[in-house]
């Protein structure tokens, strides 16, 4: 059956709307901006890089020559590794502070994880190692084990080295490598090095007063303790929680999976929000074996496509949504509108203010789903999002709103605070008001679109002349391609950086491995012992990016504070949507066209 565009409220009064936006967003400002967090370094917290899900074998230090040193084991590691395989290049190690391969979906193992986008585009090489998810939205065990089985059928899983955190990266002149620093005691002198740190790497704590006179229980929800809470990765019965007061710390894409399992097993749960998140419904049935039968060769690529055209794109005439979910709606909606008139030419003014009627009413059919969904008016109004769509993350969950008409749960509403005001020896205060509780859970989020040292997590990070990447790029980056930068030879990076940007991050990140496997394995072939751009290179390429990009900055400015727009700020130098202005598949032929032309253009060599 045909996805079809959904009935959406005509009933809305814009104006008043955009005015309503504008006044929830600015009643949720800070100051203080991305100050306003903390990274967990020990005490009441533990440390970011301390493994509650594995203990850490013993190992001797390491002092070896490597060809490449890919830093991360989650999908930008995974994808750059598995590329570098392909390409011919053996001599290559993961490092990660994990103790397997997975990145985010290693550290989050709280109850209720599962994919928020379709796994039948976010899980890459289906068709290369043969794997179907069980379902729509796989759950986060699925996805870690399938991490696991790329590296092992492509051959770099043993190559790994885990529960390792990398101290310190210096550029040797005359060693012409990477001597590689890590908390093991190892000296890895490496040819090459890939930073793919992740975008949800390093975990975040509000910086509230009082967290070290906390008596009870406090944890992230990424380093989740079943010790405590009973139950177990996979097995979210939470047992242990049946006579204790509970509160979790935010309404983000981890709390709505993980808020029905804590309501049904605490004592009492208070859910403590600042912004509420758009949740829209979840149908998540499992994988049809017949559907799976009828599957061409080059199937996921074409639903990769057709996805980032519904989500991002949008979609061409005539083009199906194969998707068919909240990250698909405004488009397929667009789409029909368009179709119906014959699909007018309307120049970018006059279609971005369709667009935007779209997203009203969309937004609008959300807001009434919490009404039809919570029984008590105060708390349904709280929960509702007024704000544009992406302006947080899309959500969605049956379970999530159901839960606040449980008689043990209460909904604590802090925009009016900006947060939790502080904590005390048995709670925390909030609205001017202590509640006490047993355990404070902290779905806080990760560092996303903060400075590069909140995120990375390594003390240094020095090219030639021992000059810091933080400095380098203290003001954002500025790149060859988006994953090389002058100063920093033989440096090679994937994330959201100065590139093409695809709806599936893996498919970015893949395609960003592709591309740097080619450089390496190349320059290993031309017996090349330093590559890095030219400064001439690297400002023609930069000048034409930023002549192309598409400045969102009066969308981000309306929106909330939130990890999209790093709390607030004008321009966040590290926004996820800066990608390339003519497109996707306009950045791709760009890297292919440069590729084929075979001479590695803008690159200063040295043999």
């Amino acid at each position: 059956m045909q996805c079809q565009p959904t009935q959406t409220p005509q009933d809305i009064d814009i104006p008043a709307l955009r005015e309503k936006y504008r006044l929830e967003r600015d009643k949720r400002v800070r100051p203080e901006g991305q100050q306003q967090y903390v990274r967990p370094t020990g005490g009441s917290v533990a440390r970011f890089e301390a493994d509650p899900h594995m203990p850490m074998q013993p190992r001797a230090p390491l002092s070896e020559d490597l060809d490449v040193l890919v830093l991360g084991g989650g999908w930008g590691g995974i994808m750059a590794s598995y590329h570098l395989s392909q390409a011919g290049v053996t001599s290559l190690r993961n490092v990660d502070t994990a103790g397997d391969f997975g990145g985010v979906w290693y550290w989050n193992r709280y109850p209720g994880i599962q994919c928020d986008n379709e796994s039948y585009c976010y899980l890459p090489l289906l068709e290369e190692t043969g794997f179907m998810p069980s379902k729509k939205f796989a759950d986060g065990w699925e996805i870690q084990k399938y991490c696991r089985s790329i590296a092992e059928k492509f051959g770099f899983a043993d190559k790994a080295l885990f529960h390792t955190l990398i101290s310190e990266l210096r550029w040797d002149d005359r060693l012409q490598r990477w001597r590689v620093g890590t908390n093991r005691g190892d000296d890895i002198r490496a040819r090459f090095v890939v930073l793919a740190c992740g975008v949800l790497n390093m975990p975040k704590l509000p910086s509230l007063a009082g967290m070290d006179q906390f008596q009870g229980k406090m944890f992230h929800t990424a380093r989740w303790d079943y010790a405590y809470t009973g139950g177990g990765y996979g097995q979210p019965e939470l047992d242990k929680l049946k006579d204790k007061r509970v509160a979790i710390v935010g309404t983000g894409a981890t709390a709505i999976q993980a808020v029905p399992h804590l309501a049904k097993y605490a004592k009492q749960l208070y859910v403590v929000q600042r912004t509420p998140s758009s949740v829209d419904e979840r149908p998540n049935p499992p994988t049809d074996p017949q559907w799976q039968k009828t599957l061409q060769p080059g199937w996921q690529m074409e639903r990769k496509v057709n996805f980032h055209h519904a989500a991002m794109e949008g979609l061409r005439p005539g083009e199906p949504d194969l998707i068919c979910d909240i990250w698909t709606e405004m488009n397929r909606n667009l789409q029909a509108e368009m179709q119906a008139e014959g699909w007018p030419a309307l120049s970018m003014e006059q279609f971005m203010a369709r667009r935007e009627v779209i997203d009203y009413r969309v937004m609008e059919r959300l807001r009434r789903r919490v009404d039809a969904a919570v029984k008590d008016p105060a708390t349904a109004e709280s929960l509702k999002p007024y704000y544009r769509f992406l302006c947080k993350r899309p959500l969605s969950s049956d379970e999530f709103y159901p839960a606040f008409n449980r008689p043990n749960v209460e909904l604590i509403d802090v925009a009016e605070t900006k947060g939790v005001q502080r904590m005390t020896a048995k709670g925390f205060i909030a609205n001017g008001k202590e509640y006490e509780v047993d355990c404070m859970i902290f779905a806080s989020g990760f560092e996303v679109t903060s400075d590069l040292e909140r995120r990375w997590g390594m003390d240094t990070v020095a090219g030639r002349g021992g000059k810091s990447i933080y400095e380098h790029w203290s003001e954002g980056p500025s790149t060859l391609h988006g994953t090389m930068t002058h100063g920093f030879p033989n440096q090679f990076y994937i994330g959201y950086i100065q590139g093409g940007l695809n709806a599936s991050v893996t498919e970015q990140f893949g395609e960003q491995g592709r591309h740097i496997a080619y450089i390496i394995s190349e320059s290993l072939k031309r017996g090349l012992k330093v590559v890095e751009p030219s400064q001439q290179a690297q400002d023609d390429y930069v000048r034409h990016f930023r002549e192309l990009e598409i400045d969102f900055s009066e969308f981000q400015n309306a929106c909330p504070p939130g990890y999209f727009n790093n709390e607030g700020e004008d321009r966040p130098k590290w926004a996820l949507f800066r990608g390339y202005g003519l497109g996707w598949d306009a950045f791709q032929k760009l890297m292919a066209d440069w590729r084929d032309q075979g001479d590695m253009q803008g690159l200063v060599v040295e043999r």
